[in-house]
């Protein structure tokens, strides 16, 4: 018997509808009881399917069920009738069960919503080209959920758009799905005010995930392919395996070459650092920027480890930025070494010290390193700027004779490459002491971990990183504002004091400020002797009482001065024995040939380079978020001036409301309610190829066809792609 043929003889009333009992079968049934601006009725006219499913949405939630759409019918792409159904509509299909190879049986144990409810509304296009209800069941065979369960409905819970942004935005900071969820809950509220639940949010990611899926790699070179079209100076190349999988990939900005013609001249990189779910390697260049802080140089994807990829990373490397570093620090990876030998013949390879050092334990066994001074004694001579090649040598000698290694293998092997990491051996070159471990290099890794994780897809991967490089950039101009705008406290009264405040950015400053209190407390000049056109001063130094006098050459006529302990050479900074002997000689200009620009103030000048992301390139998504801001902008802006009168704000708050409803009615149709609307005109169809739009004469099949009779040669269109 159908429901509608039922007498009601039990009838009960609540909040939530109208229930009865059939007096037959014994089941309960269930009428919501809302008010009739929000029920349907037959022959109720919609604009549009959307319009239909909005008004039956609304009536659902009011009445406490959610619904689904179903079954159509659309000849030649134009729905004439339409079913919309409440969701418990139906039987569960599939097995509940299912075998494995192993004889085993597993069950699932999800439940179904399903339970064959008839409640429905049906549609038809009627001559106006309108949707008209024609059939609607309003009774259902189960309750309805009560007031505070609604936001459990699945036509409650939506990750909109603005839901997918938040999502998409903590994702660039490394915040997956789930601490977007608990964010959000805490702007909005409460769990119930978000609109949709924490699998909803995990759901929306991974079908992202899935959406990408085989095409990452595509994506990414598109994207910085649409990169190098908007920014000419922006570099990039990638190889491809021999399987078609991305092998690697290296790319560069402006504001990188612009860095890279100051702070390029100490270079180091380390590819320790596996970052997304490929297992590539990531590769960051990495040097000290004039706030003696790390400064990206440019960076890569790596599918292998080889020397063969590390030399096609650095000839391009090269090639983008037009000249080789003059020092390169790297650990002691052979494929490197290979690949530097072979691409930067030119360039000064070094180790890091602190991977050789931390090997030593390891080499030589806890016995000599821990219950003897062996490993004290080496680092006094490894590990400091105060001594000669000479005394290296005859100390390192000396020690391993003294502790019967004279014949260990690794102590051989390192002693044979020291001219790579002991910085003895290479305190003449420029700016030595710059970089002498990968420490940076790893320290930048860390930090670029803090945004990206190993289980991401190359194109999130991309997000994290300029997320991160914009971090970084954003510290340097923080860091460049606090040099310019704002002034440190003297602690003397020496004119080069506040000079070098001048001149350099603070954090070089400060530096600079200890040399010169040490040089007027803790230097004092032993002898003082004419040189040809120098004159030399013999300088006792107290903080460094193991050796016994620092040389100091100064001619005033030009301002020359050196000292032996060639902080300068290898820092490009002034030591205290300088500072000592320009005060001793009265010296009241900063002697502008030990300025070295990478160390200024306006080392980089921020207003000449702007830093342009992949999502900087307008697009008409880039139109809709740059909208977007300024409406949060905005909002922010008025609810920051009208928080301290409650008055004012109740009535931008009823504003704002009050357009929800408009928002509402200027809902842009979609291309498939565009298409109905124009399903009733008459439209006139080629004679041809019957396809409406165009006619006889601009048909490009019938023109086609002409020219192969033409020309019987010819033998058709290839290729063709609709």
């Amino acid at each position: 018997m159908a429901i509608d043929e039922v007498q009601y003889d039990v009838q009960i009333f609540n909040e939530l509808g109208q229930q009865r009992v059939s007096p037959n079968s014994g089941k309960k049934y269930y009428t919501p009881v809302v008010s009739q601006s929000v029920k349907p009725a037959v022959g109720m006219v919609f604009d549009s399917i959307e319009h239909a499913f909005s008004f039956y949405e609304k009536y659902a939630l009011c009445s406490g069920f959610s619904i689904r759409r179903t079954s159509s019918y659309n000849p030649k792409g134009v729905i004439k009738l339409k079913y919309f159904v409440c969701s418990r509509q139906g039987f569960k299909k599939g097995r509940s069960f299912d075998k494995l190879h192993d004889g085993k049986v597993k069950r699932y144990r999800k439940p179904s919503k399903r339970i064959g409810c008839n409640a429905y509304i049906k549609l038809r296009l009627n001559v106006d080209k309108k949707y008209q209800i024609y059939g609607f069941q309003e009774e259902h065979n189960h309750s309805f959920v009560k007031k505070e369960d609604i936001q459990f409905l699945t036509s409650v819970r939506k990750v909109n758009y603005v839901k997918e942004s938040a999502i998409q935005a903590l994702s660039t900071i490394n915040l997956g799905p789930v601490r977007a969820f608990n964010i959000l809950k805490s702007l909005y509220g409460g769990y119930e005010d978000i609109g949709a639940t924490k699998n909803d949010f995990k759901n929306f990611k991974m079908d992202l995930n899935v959406y990408i899926g085989e095409y990452d790699a595509e994506m990414v070179i598109q994207r910085l392919e649409r990169k190098k079209q908007y920014c000419p100076n922006f570099s990039f190349d990638y190889t491809i395996k021999e399987d078609g999988t991305l092998g690697g990939l290296f790319w560069a900005d402006e504001v990188s070459k612009s860095n890279y013609l100051v702070f390029g001249d100490v270079v180091g990189f380390d590819a320790t650092y596996r970052s997304n779910k490929y297992d590539m390697v990531f590769v960051p260049f990495t040097s000290i920027d004039n706030h003696n802080r790390n400064v990206t140089l440019g960076a890569a994807l790596l599918g292998s480890e080889s020397a063969e990829s590390y030399s096609w990373l650095l000839r391009f490397y090269v090639k983008a930025f037009g000249c080789a570093p003059k020092v390169i620090v790297t650990d002691q990876d052979p494929a490197m070494k290979k690949a530097i030998q072979e691409v930067l013949p030119n360039s000064r390879h070094r180790l890091c010290m602190w991977h050789i050092w931390e090997k030593l334990s390891a080499k030589l066994g806890p016995v000599v390193c821990n219950t003897t001074d062996f490993k004290k004694e080496l680092a006094e001579i490894v590990w400091t700027d105060f001594i000669t090649r000479v005394e290296f040598e005859e100390r390192w000698h000396s020690i391993i004779s003294h502790y019967g290694l004279s014949d260990h293998v690794w102590l051989s092997d390192i002693y044979n490459i020291r001219q790579n990491w002991i910085p003895v051996f290479y305190l003449e070159e420029n700016l030595s002491g710059l970089m002498r471990t990968t420490s940076r290099s790893e320290s930048e890794n860390h930090f670029f971990n803090q945004f990206c994780n190993p289980k991401s897809t190359l194109v999130e991967f991309f997000s994290h990183f300029e997320t991160a490089i914009e971090a970084q950039r954003y510290e340097h101009r923080k860091n460049d504002h606090e040099s310019r705008y704002t002034e440190p406290d003297m602690w003397s009264k020496f004119v080069l004091e506040k000079q070098a405040a001048q001149i350099y950015t603070r954090t070089i400053f400060l530096d600079q400020q200890l040399e010169i209190d040490d040089a007027i407390n803790s230097c004092a000049s032993a002898t003082r002797q004419k040189v040809g056109d120098f004159m030399k001063f013999e300088i006792e130094d107290l903080l460094q009482p193991c050796t016994s006098h620092f040389e100091v050459m100064f001619r005033n006529e030009d301002q020359t001065i050196t000292c032996s302990c060639r902080r300068f050479e290898q820092f490009g900074l002034l030591c205290r024995h300088i500072f000592y002997v320009l005060r001793l000689c009265f010296v009241r200009e900063f002697p502008k040939k030990y300025i070295v620009r990478r160390w200024r103030r306006e080392a980089i000048t921020n207003t000449s380079i702007q830093s342009v992301s992949s999502d900087d390139v307008e697009t008409n998504g880039d139109v809709v978020e740059a909208v977007l801001r300024e409406i949060r902008f905005a909002n922010d802006y008025s609810i920051n001036r009208l928080v301290m009168d409650i008055d004012q704000l109740c009535l931008y708050r009823d504003y704002v409301k009050g357009y929800m409803a408009k928002a509402d009615e200027k809902r842009l149709k979609s291309a498939r309610e565009i298409a109905i609307s124009q399903a009733g005109k008459k439209t006139k169809e080629c004679g041809f190829c019957k396809v409406a739009g165009h006619n006889l004469r601009t048909c490009k099949l019938y023109i086609a066809s002409l020219k192969e009779k033409e020309s019987p040669a010819t033998s058709g269109v290839d290729n063709i792609q609709v």
